[in-house]
């Protein structure tokens, strides 16, 4: 009998091994570019967890979007360039408040800060809107910083950290290529605000501005009318059904409610989250200077629990984004 339970259990799991084994011989098989391999010597490319078909280049090289690694601020009553519409991605760690102005994360996408002692990594990848913090630090204790690849999956931001170069990606968090594939980044609570509500906010905050105002021509939009574009920029994958490709939705890990949906409602409850809507944020990706882009509204997400609310991170992103990378979550369109 017990033969007979062990023989059960091998082939039962032989199917599991067989995808294992698939997946794997998939991985080893995959040879990258050339243009890969001289570019980026470090990076192992002989471990990766997808298809080498769907990274893209975007157009810039290694860096060629230039991160921010030594971020300067000042205090929020002496900030004189911001409109009250702009957006801004509001960050608050252990009684610090920060914002990080799109005008700026536009044209440098990452910004690798410290905030309350902790090491964060604040992102921003205009052709998916996706405005995510992020820890630095990994589960072993290393502290990675991170640049810009140049590259793109499903039109977003492939990130690369400096300790070993490997590829993360942006909206997931996930190292995707390299040494370090699949290790994950947690990813921290911030809001994606108007300028106004956060110095409303944290009237004793500060705010990240340029370490040189003549670098980049911070406020204009070099993606004029993107987010009202009838389909996403070099995205070779499927498009949701039932929803445009490029609507905004609120996306908190598995789940997305679309951004109208919200608006009209002001307030949505499911399962413990509470979403709720205000006017007031303008577009960072609709006209080309960023304080005149239609207003998208402010978003806050919450849970209530036995200690009161806790902010829950979240995403507002467009839904082809969501499909993309969450392809089993649920789109709540009604």
């Amino acid at each position: 009998m017990r033969s007979l339970l062990r023989a059960l259990s091998l082939l039962l799991a032989l199917p599991a091994f067989a995808a294992a084994a698939q997946t794997m011989a998939q991985t080893v098989e995959q040879t990258p570019p050339r243009g890969w391999l001289l570019e980026w010597p470090a990076t192992d490319f002989s471990r990766a967890a997808v298809p080498f078909a769907e990274i893209l280049s975007g157009g810039p090289p290694k860096d060629g979007i230039p991160s921010i690694d030594e971020p300067r601020f000042v205090p929020v009553a002496e900030e004189r360039e911001l409109d009250p519409a702009e957006p801004v991605i509001g960050l608050r760690l252990g009684g610090e408040a920060r914002a990080y102005p799109l005008r700026i994360l536009t044209w440098h996408e990452i910004v690798n800060d410290e905030v309350a002692g902790r090491p964060v990594a604040v992102t921003y990848c205009p052709l998916c809107n996706a405005a995510l913090v992020f820890d630095r630090t990994l589960e072993d204790g290393r502290v990675l910083d991170f640049g810009t690849t140049g590259k793109l999956r499903h039109s977003d931001l492939v990130m690369y950290d400096r300790s070993t170069e490997s590829w993360w990606q942006q909206f997931t968090g996930e190292a995707i290529v390299g040494e370090l594939t699949g290790s994950r980044l947690a990813v921290l609570p911030a809001r994606l605000e108007s300028w106004e509500r956060f110095a409303e906010r944290h009237p004793d905050g500060s705010v990240l501005v340029p370490n040189d105002p003549r670098a980049r021509p911070y406020g204009r939009n070099p993606y004029v009318g993107y987010d009202s574009a009838a389909a996403p920029f070099l995205y070779q994958g499927e498009l949701p059904e039932g929803v445009a490709a490029m609507a905004y939705v609120v996306a908190v890990g598995e789940q997305a409610w679309p951004l109208q949906r919200l608006r009209e409602a002001g307030r949505i409850e499911a399962g413990g989250l509470v979403l709720e809507w205000t006017a007031g944020k303008a577009s960072a990706l609709d006209s080309a200077r960023i304080p005149e882009g239609r207003d998208l509204g402010n978003v806050v997400v919450w849970r209530e629990g036995p200690e009161g609310r806790a902010e829950v991170a979240y995403d507002l992103t467009f839904a082809f984004v969501f499909h993309a990378f969450r392809p089993e979550g649920r789109l709540h369109l009604e």
